[in-house]
């Protein structure tokens, strides 16, 4: 009988553990990646992509987690979509081979292989990013991070904000360098509602 009740704590210790684990997925309509690059050695120029998708889980008792995060590289967009007299606009010429060739390679991807946890809460997202058909490593830095109910839509939530940088050139996108920035920093506001 002791030897019953032992084996009947033991499940009982584990159910909380596997429970702590959370599934959550972003909310397109607020997970806006935005990108920001030197241009021609006038200023920054900041574009922003109007399609997104993801999902990721984390256990905040275990410092555990995961995350993937889908760009749709069409929907591309710096303000210049009218070409008005121009050939093209700057969005257009932006979605050809000269840059994201959206009709080889339609979506831009990120998958993590670790995250990294201060005080119950994810601080590093490294992992690989998919552009133009190369993989390379990058890290997202979590700047903001907060899970509550929300206050609008009543659900469980987390969000905040995260960058990274990278150079376009190690993913083979080399028009226009350097007189257009090859360095490109990435940031997105993220909202992710749990499953």
């Amino acid at each position: 009988m002791n030897r019953a009740w032992f084996c009947i704590l033991l499940l009982a210790a584990a159910l909380p553990a596997r429970a702590q684990l959370e599934t959550y997925t972003l909310d397109p309509y607020h997970t806006i990646p935005h990108f920001t690059l030197e241009y021609h050695g006038f200023g920054t120029i900041t574009g922003r992509f109007d399609k997104s998708s993801g999902k990721f889980s984390l256990d905040r008792s275990a410092g555990k987690g995961s995350l993937e995060f889908n760009i749709e590289a069409a929907s591309i967009n710096t303000g210049d979509g009218d070409r008005g007299k121009r050939p093209r606009s700057r969005d257009e010429h932006l979605r050809t081979v000269d840059f994201f060739n959206v009709a080889e390679f339609p979506r831009l991807s990120f998958k993590s292989t670790n995250v990294k946890f201060s005080g119950g809460a994810p601080t590093e997202i490294e992992g690989e990013m998919t552009l133009l058909g190369v993989t390379r490593p990058l890290t997202f830095k979590v700047e903001r991070w907060t899970c509550k109910d929300h206050v609008v839509y009543k659900r469980p939530t987390c969000g905040g904000n995260a960058t990274a940088a990278l150079k376009r050139s190690d993913y083979g996108m080399k028009y226009g360098i350097p007189s257009v920035g090859d360095e490109v920093r990435l940031s997105t506001l993220f909202l992710a509602f749990r499953d």
